[in-house]
């Protein structure tokens, strides 16, 4: 996962704990392997899935260091990167070859991958022991190779870490190009003997969350051939839209910084250039610049040859839903065979949130596009969306049919700061002020939405005659003239009305973990198969945010370049709305807030302005499914009483298009 630094929302005490002494008390959802059929694993057209056949314990576990052809460390020879992989003995044994299933991430020593963050273990001589996470437990005795690859600069690899930069990327590229035979592989970190994966029929899926998913992403936006399919989970798709918003820095600190937290210790002495280079490219203003279109995937999204299954917390304030849509999008645009799963949670992996539908989903999807299993799953609903705890809809497309981009203005109400959402124009001249609180957030503003504050301007539809559903990208535009040289913007969408979410503001971001474990394949003594489980944690409401944007209001030029103000003089700027799939109820009222700094979300600005909004020339334009009613008057103040009820998933409240599963 990508670490969070000075964010309110916080982070999953993660533990390592052994697993070894619970491996007997375990309760085992798979049967065994039995016998060796031959076959039965590798499967193909006409096949009904791949079957546990091999053995898990006599596994082909081993290491290989794969050239890169890249010399990020300038020590006039090319990098290797470290690649630990677990395939079945026995197909090799009878000639036959076999898909790869690849995590390549910067974590395996520093922090740990899954919700109790494990890292790789060897044994005395240097063999891989345990490989992280399930991947290798369910999939290698159906068949399929783990490869776990330490991307350059980290672990056991050479090299520098570049934060999604042309050595990250070529570090899991080149493996892929090694697994289809045009890459050389070492027995050793230097020197040594030649390897070739005379194993692998070249066929590879990438996976991963957070940095893993976006090297996927990056690699997949080279177009390498071999790499089929990509599973990207809560992954980057542009490095500048991590660190900022239009020109707003996000964090308090840079790409250097992480990049400090998980080289190795030998590469600390020998990146001190890269790092320099990363300071100088992303300077703190927020200016684009070359260092970031280098890191920039989406416009290469029309060279992906793989399929791509994107999972994706709606809440998931570290790598924000931006990333996802602007992605997603782009795939579109290119014609890319592609899936989508959307939960309530923040940055959470699927196997920990649904886990027993992920496991089966992701078994089918290997399947087909590792082992041409014709299983039908590409023809399946495109779209899974998570609308309650553990309540799930699905829609054939993404975004479903029926949505159209919508515009909606804000209008003044009776009282300063409380106003009015719908489809007609403000009149001439209305404005509404905002000032500057850098210590208060999306929440407090949405707790006050009915309450005139000087640090917000909210905006309200009536009570809702039927639902609107909100599916996709929006953006908003704020005309607005500052008082000082400098102002940040944000822009939250909000669904007022009670509901049951999941508490994606707790430490578990949307779950809870338990003590007892399950099992999700094969084990060994160093190597476990059992995790434990997760349950929903969730928390009723009186209001959910369901979008947000932000921006600088210095980048009006849209050049991505910042500039200061002049006070007293009018901007325009388009703020990009974070991708969502949310249904407001009938009975609820949906809210536009416009502010300033939100609270642990973005930085402030230096100076503290007084923002007057201009009202005709402000509105949202926004992805919807049905129709907003038009408000003559002002809203009631406060939220909706408890007493209104949430869709019921099971009933006809749902939005056209949508199946409801739970």
């Amino acid at each position: 996962m990508l670490p969070r630094r000075n964010t309110r929302i916080h982070w999953t005490t993660l533990i390592l704990l052994s697993v070894t002494a619970l491996l007997a008390a375990a309760v085992t959802l798979l049967p065994p392997l039995g016998a060796q059929a031959a076959h039965a694993a590798t499967a193909g057209p006409g096949a009904g899935e791949s079957r546990p056949v091999y053995s898990y314990r006599h596994a082909i576990r081993e290491s290989v260091w794969v050239d890169t052809r890249v010399d990020g460390d300038a020590d006039d020879r090319t990098d290797r990167v470290a690649v630990d992989i677990v395939r079945p003995r026995e197909p090799a044994q009878a000639g036959r070859r076999i898909p790869v299933i690849m995590d390549a991430s910067p974590y395996y020593a520093c922090c740990g991958r899954g919700n109790e963050s494990q890292t790789k273990t060897y044994d005395a001589a240097g063999k891989p022991v345990r490989f992280p996470l399930y991947y290798d437990n369910y999939f290698v005795p159906r068949g399929y190779a783990t490869v776990l690859v330490d991307l350059a600069g980290t672990s056991r690899s050479d090299g520098c870490v570049d934060i999604g930069g042309r050595s990250d990327i070529q570090s899991a590229r080149s493996v892929v190009d090694w697994l289809n035979g045009r890459a050389r592989g070492y027995d050793a970190p230097s020197g040594g003997r030649a390897v070739t994966a005379s194993w692998s029929n070249g066929a590879t899926g990438m996976i991963g969350k957070s940095y893993d998913g976006t090297v996927a992403n990056g690699v997949a936006a080279t177009g390498v051939k071999g790499l089929k399919t990509i599973v990207p989970i809560g992954a980057i798709s542009s490095w500048y839209d991590y660190y900022f918003a239009q020109g707003a820095p996000l964090f308090d600190s840079g790409p250097d910084a992480l990049a400090d937290g998980i080289e190795s210790d030998a590469a600390h002495g020998r990146c001190a250039e890269v790092q320099r280079r990363l300071v100088e490219g992303a300077p703190r203003t927020g200016d684009w610049t070359g260092l970031w279109s280098a890191r920039d995937y989406v416009p290469d999204a029309r060279k992906v040859r793989a399929s791509v299954f994107a999972v994706h917390g709606m809440q998931d304030l570290n790598v924000r839903t931006k990333h996802l849509g602007q992605w997603w999008n782009a795939l579109s645009r290119a014609g890319v065979e592609r899936k989508i799963w959307l939960s309530q949670t923040g940055h959470v992996d699927p196997f920990d949130f649904r886990r027993g539908d992920w496991v089966r989903t992701l078994h089918r999807w290997f399947d087909h596009y590792l082992m041409g299993v014709d299983n039908g799953i590409e023809r399946e609903p495109m779209a899974d969306v998570e609308r309650a705890p553990d309540q799930w809809s699905t829609d054939r497309v993404w975004p479903p049919s029926g949505t159209r981009q919508t515009t909606l203005r804000p209008r003044g109400g009776d009282t300063p700061g409380v106003g009015v959402l719908g489809t007609r124009r403000a009149a001439p001249g209305t404005t509404e002020t905002v000032t500057d609180n850098p210590a208060l957030s999306e929440a407090d503003w949405s707790a006050r939405l009915g309450q005139s504050t000087p640090d917000k301007a909210g905006f309200t539809t009536g009570p809702l005659s039927r639902p609107l559903r909100l599916s996709g990208s929006g953006t908003v535009t704020v005309t607005a003239t500052p008082s000082t040289t400098s102002a940040h913007l944000s822009a939250v969408l909000v669904d007022v009305g009670p509901a049951t979410i999941r508490d994606y503001t707790g430490d578990g971001e949307g779950i809870v973990t338990h003590d007892r474990r399950t099992c999700w394949g094969s084990s060994t003594e160093g190597d476990s198969a059992c995790f434990k489980e997760t349950a929903a944690d969730p928390a009723g409401v009186d209001h959910t945010v369901i979008s947000r944007g932000w921006a600088d209001l210095g980048n009006y030029a849209g050049d991505g370049k910042g500039r200061p103000l002049t006070p007293g003089k009018r901007y325009t700027l388009t703020l990009d709305l974070a991708a969502t799939d949310h249904i407001v109820p009938a009975g609820h009222r949906l809210a536009l807030i416009i502010a300033g700094t939100d609270a642990g979300l973005i930085e402030p600005p230096d100076t503290t302005p007084r923002l007057t909004l201009d009202l005709p020339r402000t509105s949202a334009r926004l992805p919807l499914v049905g129709v907003v009613p038009d408000t003559t008057g002002a809203p009631s103040a406060g939220p909706l009483k408890k007493g209104v009820a949430a869709p019921d998933p099971g009933r006809g409240d749902r939005m056209p298009g949508a199946r409801t599963t739970g």
